[in-house]
């Protein structure tokens, strides 16, 4: 039996953000074989450190593991973005600290769920979002290039959540960093796809 896993935060735990429309998962769910099983330990709001705590929740009879976290690493990260720096060398001084502490605990969260010997696919973090000011798109390649580079170095599928979610519809009008029932079906739809 063929057993999806989905960890990481609301990209895959959505429901609070999509009113009374389907979930990312309720779509995945009704995509799959009837032989076929998923089960969502996804937690809106984790960070990278926060879905170290997910594995304990990994059902036994898992055979692929998803993972999409990061964005609310970015989000924690805006305070820092508006630090006063008095050279543009001291403002990357700031952006190489932000971006190697995320690569410490993502790489952490990768060597966990790799040590479970369970094929893995990781997303990236999308960046159309409405409303989302030019500067912290620039920011968010920050923590896109740590996924990105762990995945090419692991050998891991990358989901790129970038090239899924373009549209405004995407995004939920609950909250616009979240995605919407649109966005969660594209992205079941890319998952299925995948495997």
């Amino acid at each position: 039996m063929t057993h999806l896993v989905f960890l990481g935060d609301s990209i895959f735990d959505n429901a609070a953000y999509v009113d009374k429309d389907h979930a990312f998962i309720d779509h995945l769910k009704g995509m799959l074989l009837p032989s076929w099983q998923a089960s969502l330990v996804a937690v809106d709001g984790d960070t990278s450190e926060g879905a170290v705590f997910q594995i304990e929740r990994i059902p036994e009879s898992a055979t692929h593991l998803f993972l999409s976290v990061g964005g609310n690493d970015a989000l924690q990260a805006v305070p820092k973005l508006q630090t006063q720096v008095n050279t543009v060398m001291e403002g990357l001084s700031v952006l190489n600290k932000l971006q190697s502490d995320f690569r410490d605990s993502y790489r952490g969260l990768l060597d966990a769920l790799e040590s479970l010997g369970k094929p893995l696919a990781i997303c990236t973090i999308y960046d159309a979002i409405p409303g989302l000011p030019q500067d912290l798109t620039c920011a968010l390649s920050l923590f896109n290039d740590v996924i990105s580079r762990e995945a090419f170095s692991r050998g891991l599928r990358v989901i790129d959540l970038r090239s899924i979610c373009t549209e405004e519809r995407d995004y939920s009008e609950v909250s616009p960093i979240e995605p919407s029932s649109q966005g969660g079906l594209k992205i079941a739809d890319r998952i299925v796809n995948l495997i």
